[in-house]
């Protein structure tokens, strides 16, 4: 006998709570650990490059084998690394967000691009503390990757 492959749609729960059973979506490629003890640890960083690791497929290599589309682990906000790293101050932990900017690599549009997000932020009553710079690694690309490669910036707001 074949099994129906939509039999695991019959024990989805009924709405409750922030639980809506309409915004179920079937999806490949999707891997969450989480902790609700509030506890920032490596351990939580170890068990998330496993599971990303055990997803390889979902890497959409391209033609050069080092082209992916940048699956990758989004974390909490490292306020001590960033009181670090940073030369500008922030404020206290809870009190400050930050932005992942992807820039046009050419100078002029990049200025542009940082003055076009920090007219934005003012619209929306943000001030902007300050850029940092990602550190970029192109040798480690695809050539089709490192074609497109745009610079990348963080923002504090």
């Amino acid at each position: 006998m074949v099994k129906n492959p939509f039999d695991a749609y019959a024990s989805i729960p009924q709405a409750q709570g922030l639980y809506d059973p309409a915004h179920e979506k079937d999806a490949c490629g999707l891997a969450v650990v989480a902790t609700l003890r509030q506890e920032a640890t490596h351990g939580i960083v170890r068990h998330a490059l496993t599971a990303l690791r055990a997803l390889e497929h979902r890497g959409a290599v391209g033609a050069d084998a080092g082209t992916g589309d940048g699956a990758g682990l989004l974390t909490q906000i490292p306020d001590a690394f960033f009181r670090e790293v940073l030369d500008f101050p922030l404020p206290e932990p809870g009190h400050y967000a930050v932005g992942i900017a992807f820039l046009p690599d050419d100078d002029a549009d990049e200025a542009a691009a940082r003055e076009g997000l920090e007219s934005l932020a003012a619209a929306e009553g943000l001030d902007v503390l300050g850029w940092r710079e990602v550190p970029r690694r192109p040798e480690i690309v695809g050539p089709m990757a490192h074609a497109t490669m745009p610079r990348m910036a963080q923002f504090f707001v």
